[in-house]
């Protein structure tokens, strides 16, 4: 079976409407169509999904990483810690930035981080986990991510 690729991705034929597509968008096929409309708010398929997508991307280092990161639009990506067990990952202006924080909203932003999972794992060679500790859905000014090495 062919699978697609990052590269494949990048080709876009689409004259009239462009590359493009509307933040509003991206967010009901996440919030409502997959955390609404999924078992246990679809995290677990965020997850494979988001690893899958971070071990595609064409990437060679950590820097190369966060700079694909904003120019995919993901977010604005900066290290807020590092030391040889852990690094600390803020991501500012994330996609759920401006959302109205529910009571009993939870941290929505697990696919950002599996990206980051699967992309560190890759230009590590061996497994990171990578958690959401802050949410702009929660309260918080930004997103962040903790990072076992």
């Amino acid at each position: 079976m062919q699978q697609y690729t990052f590269e494949d991705m990048q080709k876009m034929d689409r004259a009239r409407l462009g590359n493009m597509v509307p933040l509003e968008l991206f967010r009901t096929i996440r919030l409502i169509g997959m955390n609404q409309g999924l078992p246990l708010g679809g995290k677990g398929t965020t997850l494979t999904v988001g690893r899958k997508i971070g071990e595609s991307l064409p990437v060679t280092s950590v820097e190369e990483l966060l700079a694909l990161f904003e120019e995919l639009k993901i977010g604005i990506p900066r290290i807020v810690y590092s030391d040889q067990h852990r690094l600390n990952i803020a991501v500012e202006d994330c996609f759920c930035k401006g959302l109205p924080t529910l009571e009993e909203e939870k941290m929505i932003c697990d696919l950002e981080g599996a990206i980051l999972e699967g992309a560190l794992s890759k230009l590590l060679g061996r497994r990171v986990s990578v958690r959401e500790i802050k949410c702009n859905a929660t309260g918080h000014e930004y997103c962040e991510y903790e990072v076992k090495l």
